[in-house]
C-alpha cells in the first residue's frame, strides 16, 4: 500500500485528544512520513497516536530493550558490569559513534559498553553485548516478560551485512531499495522487513517505557539503571528537541537506518507530568539527512506532551 493511499487508525478518544493525532498524522503525511506514532501520560493513561500497533523495523531502539535485559542480567549477579571486553576494530561493527568509530583495539567494561549503547548510540558496544547475550536469549526473556510486541532477532551489525548483500558498498542504493521496497511490502534489505527485523510496535515500546519507569518490569536495580542511562542520550534532534527546558527532563534512545528515523523516550516535568513516546517513522525520500521529517518528529513530541498535560 502506497503512503498517499494509507488511511491512519487513530488512539485519542473522540475529543481534543484525537485532534492532535490527527493534526500529526497529516503533517508527516505533507512530508511523505509514513509511521507510528502514540505518547502516553504514565499516570493518567491517557494517550493519543496513530497506526500504534504496526509493526516496524526498529534499527537502534533495539538497544533498550536488550540493555534491560543485560542490566537484569546484572541484577541478578549472572553478569558482572565490571567484567572487561577488548573491542578490535578489525572485526567490530560498523558505525561512526563510539567503539565503531575507533581504530585501535580498545578494552571497556560492559556497564561502559552499556553507557556507550545508549548514549552515543554505538554499535559496536551494543554487538559486544549480544555476544555476551545473544538475541535469542535476550528475545526469550522479553516473550516472558510479557512484551509481546518487540522482538529482538540479530547483531546490530547483520544491519549493514543485509544492506551490503543487496546493494554491495553503495549506500545510496540500498536507500534506494529501502524507499521503493516501502511502497510494494517487499523487502530487498531483509533486516526492513518486520517479519524478519528487530522490530516492535509504538504500543509495545511505550507500554516498556512505562514499565521502566514505573518499576513494573525486570527487578529495580535494572529499570532504575536503565533510567539512568538513558537519560545520557546524546541526540536531542528528534522528540527533545522541542522539549528543551530547565524544567523538563528528557530520557530516549534515536534508532536511524537507510529511511528510518526513530525515537522512543520519556518527559518528565518539574511539575510531575511524565509522557512516555514512540515515533516510528519511514521516508518516501532518497535522503540521508532529513532535517524537516525530524523537526516534525519534535514538534509532534511537543504537540502530544502539551495536549496530555492540560
Amino acid at each position: 500500500m502506497s503512503a498517499a493511499a494509507h488511511h491512519p487508525v487513530y488512539t485519542g478518544g473522540d475529543g481534543a485528544l484525537l485532534d492532535v493525532a490527527e493534526a500529526i498524522a497529516a503533517d508527516w503525511a505533507a512530508l511523505g512520513v509514513r509511521g507510528s506514532f502514540l505518547a502516553r501520560d504514565l499516570d493518567t493513561g491517557e494517550q493519543l497516536g496513530f497506526d500504534t500497533d504496526e509493526p516496524v523495523p526498529l534499527a537502534s531502539v533495539a538497544k533498550v530493550p536488550l540493555a534491560l535485559v543485560v542490566l537484569d542480567r546484572i541484577a541478578a549477579g549472572e553478569l558482572d558490569p565490571a567484567r572487561p571486553v577488548t573491542v578490535d576494530p578489525g572485526t567490530s561493527s560498523v558505525g561512526p559513534t563510539g567503539l565503531a568509530a575507533f581504530r585501535h583495539p580498545a578494552t571497556v567494561a560492559v556497564g561502559d559498553l552499556l553507557l556507550l549503547m545508549l548514549s552515543v548510540s554505538d554499535n559496536a558496544a551494543a554487538d559486544a553485548l549480544f555476544d555476551l547475550v545473544p538475541a535469542a536469549e535476550a528475545d526469550t526473556r522479553l516473550r516472558a516478560w510479557g512484551c509481546d510486541g518487540i522482538r529482538l532477532r540479530h547483531r546490530m551489525n547483520h544491519l549493514y551485512e543485509c544492506a551490503a548483500g543487496a546493494a554491495g558498498n553503495d549506500f545510496s542504493l540500498a536507500l534506494e531499495l529501502a524507499v521503493r521496497d516501502e511502497g510494494t511490502g517487499r523487502h530487498t534489505i531483509e533486516t526492513l522487513d518486520p517479519a524478519h527485523a528487530n522490530a516492535g510496535t509504538a504500543a509495545a515500546l511505550v507500554g516498556l517505557l512505562q514499565r521502566v519507569w514505573r518499576d513494573e518490569i525486570a527487578s529495580p536495580r535494572a529499570t532504575a539503571e536503565l533510567r539512568r542511562l538513558m537519560g545520557h542520550q546524546v541526540f536531542t534532534h528528534r522528540l527533545a528537541s522541542d522539549l528543551r527546558a530547565d524544567t523538563l527532563r528528557w530520557s530516549g534512545k534515536t534508532g536511524t537506518f537507510l529511511h528510518l528515523r526513530h525515537e522512543i523516550g520519556v518527559v518528565e516535568a518539574d511539575s510531575g507530568e511524565r509522557v512516555a513516546m514512540a515515533a516510528l517513522t519511514r521516508g518516501n525520500r532518497r535522503a540521508g539527512l532529513a532535517p524537516d521529517i525530524d523537526l516534525a518528529i519534535g514538534a509532534a513530541a511537543r504537540e502530544a506532551f502539551e495536549a496530555l498535560r492540560g
